[in-house]
């Protein structure tokens, strides 16, 4: 036996590794889903309970159509008003109060000042006499039973709301009269503004009285800094110190100048000089430096040298070195030269003066230069005390000014009614029409939104608390076990054709679906070479019988000898399913009244045999605990091939596992959508426990409707032209070919 399956339900046994159905069975599963939930899980439990959400959503649209058509209708007037950055200017002076907008911050201020009870207050005070009682006529019954005040419907009706990327307010009133509407919001605007202004003028005037105080207690200052001031000129006898410092700063400016200028001659003619000298310690030609060669005197010779030149070649084409024209011709070129040189010492001799004169320059200037500075700084050390003492004075002084000039430019502003809150748009009572309340596509939206999502959410809780296994996820995940084959719902027929529906061919889906359980079986190591299989389910009425009986056909029309063994003891079924009677069976054999040859009905179908019951039991479980029973098994073995024993439900009695230390593997059925998840996890737990093989589960009843939602990789509409039957006008080839136990034989 196999140790390794037994552990909790709800998890696939380990052996399984990574290949299969689901979560990786071997070749015996049906397909590589994970063991999660899949979208079309959802839609099949959206599928069976799509009237939940039908109604849900009626219900919530309905009450959302009759709670819009009830409701008040709600009128909604706007007004507007621009914040400027700054204020007009009329005159170039500072406000008292900074109110430019820079940033964010500064107009959420502004807004939040728009948003305060200051001015809810403000704009109540205006609401009297017959316009109170219109205002607050709607509002007669406030929340909770209590009357509102007129504060509070300003506060709840009222909206301020910033336009994006302006700096434009939008200020909203709502109101059963749309007049009111507009009146109302009309006046928050204006308390606003107004209240701005009061604002600014109240603080110009309260500026203007400081600034008072301060003027006549500058002045004072002023005044006693002036005498103390004469009193240090007279004493020192400094009344002409600013004429002097200003003759001896504008010598000290034209001598500074003039060293400048000596030391740049000075710099020029000694760079001069002493390219001169390299030339002529290097005895290069000096007519190559620029400022020797743009002499007049230095290019009229050199020009002349080249024309000499080139009438000495022309001469010398025609005569020799003797003749009376070559040697004057050379001559000429030689007394040119000679003056040439001359000339070059003529200039650098002159250089060479200038630079000494320019070096005596610099000197003499550097001197005066030093004279005047000396006498700047005595002058200097007499006038720093007195120099202190007038700064003082100065600006004691143009503080004083600027007070004064401060003091009346805010007196003048304080008259102008300058502000940066600007009206834009005034507002109009909206149209009999046009209410803002109830917003009829919007609850509409809502409601049809709502009633889906509720609905859905209903569907999606039904099916939370429904725990019926349907899906392959419930098998796997849930039960443990691997899914080994799905069939197919069956339309109504008795009961024995049922049975043996894979050979009279009474729906091929079916027949085909046992086909592919058998080729699961084929491929799985662990029940290929079973020869005693033992098939049960959780409850009564989930196929087991059926299961085993067209199962065990299949093998039959493979080839295989097969017997199927009657264990369920209490409501026997096998003999029903083939036509048979239950006359002599399990029963007899184990209590010694027959043998085993005397109860086996043979060849019910080809290589197919029976044993039935023999009857209903009172002791089932002593029975199949009867040493005479494990005899019997032990005799089937020889002779046949396969075994299939039927035993009664797990969760009613135990019979199959009395039974199950006797065979090789079990099948575990499960009715689509009729036993509970935790009932088939209980009774898998108990196969899982026996320590005997459990091959998987198979699913039957699987509606077709609803197939293309969980197993569409099994019964898609496209396989239907691979199930179509034979007609009765085929050739008898054919007929065959559409026989499961002909085509497969």
């Amino acid at each position: 036996m196999d140790s390794h399956l037994k552990q909790a339900p709800g998890s696939a046994p380990a052996e399984y590794g990574n290949a299969g159905y689901g979560y990786g069975y071997p070749a015996g599963g049906y397909g590589e889903s994970p063991a999660q939930r899949s979208l079309n899980d959802y839609l099949l439990i959206l599928r069976e309970r799509v009237w939940y959400v039908v109604v849900v959503f009626l219900v919530v649209f309905s009450s959302a159509l009759v709670y819009t058509f009830s409701q008040t209708k709600i009128y909604e007037s706007t007004a507007s008003v621009q914040i400027l950055r700054q204020d007009p200017r009329v005159m170039q002076t500072e406000a008292v109060i900074d109110t430019t907008v820079r940033s964010m911050e500064d107009l959420n201020t502004i807004v939040k000042v728009m948003e305060s009870q200051l001015i809810i207050d403000r704009v109540n005070q205006r609401i009297t006499g017959e316009d109170l009682r219109q205002f607050m006529a709607p509002y007669e019954k406030g929340r909770w039973g209590d009357p509102l005040t007129p504060r509070e419907v300003l506060g709840l009706n009222r909206r301020i709301t910033p336009l994006r990327l302006s700096l434009v307010v939008a200020v909203t009133y709502r109101h059963p009269d749309p007049i009111i509407a507009a009146r109302i919001a009309n006046m928050f605007v204006d308390e606003l503004i107004q209240w701005n202004s009061r604002v600014r003028i109240d603080d110009t005037i309260r500026g203007v009285e400081d600034l008072q105080i301060r003027v006549e207690q500058q002045r004072k200052r002023v005044e006693e800094q002036a005498l103390a001031l004469q009193a240090y000129r007279e004493k020192n006898d400094m009344v002409s110190l600013d004429q002097r410092k200003d003759i001896v700063t504008e010598k000290l400016k034209q001598l500074s100048l003039y060293v400048s200028q000596a030391e740049a001659r000075r710099n020029e003619a000694e760079t001069r000089w002493k390219q001169v000298q390299a030339r002529i310690d290097s005895k290069e030609d000096l007519a190559k430096l620029p400022f020797i060669a743009h002499l007049p005197i230095v290019t009229q010779l050199t020009q002349q040298i080249a024309s000499h030149k080139i009438s000495l070649a022309q001469l010398r084409e025609r005569y020799r070195d003797k003749h009376p024209r070559m040697i004057e011709a050379t001559n000429a070129l030689a007394q040119a030269e000679r003056e040439l040189n001359r000339a070059l010492s003529a200039a650098a001799s002159s250089i060479e003066a200038e630079y000494e004169n320019a070096k005596q320059n610099e000197a003499e200037a550097r001197a005066s230069l030093k004279q005047a500075e000396e006498a700047s700084l005595a002058l200097d050390r007499l006038a720093v005390q007195y120099q202190a003492q007038e700064r003082d004075f100065r600006i004691n002084e143009q503080i004083l000014a600027e007070i004064v000039a401060r003091m009346r430019e805010t007196n003048m502003i304080s008259t102008m009614e300058l502000q940066n809150v600007r009206k834009v748009d005034t507002a109009i009572p909206a149209a009999p029409n046009r209410y803002a309340e109830p917003n009829i596509p919007l609850n509409i939206g809502i409601g049809v939104v709502g009633g889906l999502a509720l609905g859905l959410a209903f569907a999606f809780f039904v099916a939370f608390i429904d725990d019926r296994v349907k899906s392959s996820f419930d098998i796997e995940s849930v039960v443990g076990l691997p899914l080994l084959g799905i069939i197919p719902q069956i339309k109504k027929m008795e009961q024995p054709d049922k049975a043996q529906i894979v050979v009279n061919n009474a729906d091929r889906q079916v027949s085909e679906a046992f086909l592919t359980l058998h080729s699961s079986l084929r491929l799985r190591d662990d029940a290929k070479d079973a020869k005693v299989i033992l098939t049960t389910s959780t409850i009564p009425g989930e196929g087991k019988s059926f299961t085993t009986t067209n199962l065990a056909l299949v093998y039959a029309a493979h080839g295989d000898r097969v017997c199927i063994i009657d264990c369920d003891l209490r409501k026997p079924n096998i003999h029903k399913s083939f036509r048979r009677e239950n006359l002599k069976g399990v029963i007899d054999i184990c209590s010694g009244a027959a043998t085993l040859d005397e109860v086996i009905l043979r060849e019910v179908h080809p290589n197919l045999d029976i044993v039935p019951t023999g009857g209903r039991a009172k002791n089932p479980t002593q029975i199949l605990n009867n040493k005479s029973f494990e005899i019997m098994i032990s005799d089937l073995r020889k002779r046949y091939d396969r075994i299939f024993i039927d035993t009664p439900p797990l969760a009613a009695v135990s019979d199959a596992l009395v039974v199950l230390p006797l065979v090789d593997g079990s099948i575990f059925t499960i009715f689509f959508n009729k036993v509970r998840r935790k009932a088939a996890q209980a009774a898998a737990r108990r196969l899982l426990d026996s320590n005997v093989t459990c091959f998987g589960a198979v699913l039957n009843g699987l509606n077709l409707a609803v197939s293309g939602y969980y197993y569409a990789q099994y019964y898609d509409k496209s396989y239907k032209d691979y199930y179509v039957v034979a007609s009765d006008d085929d050739d008898s080839e054919r007929t065959d070919e559409k026989s499961p136990a002909k085509a497969t034989a």
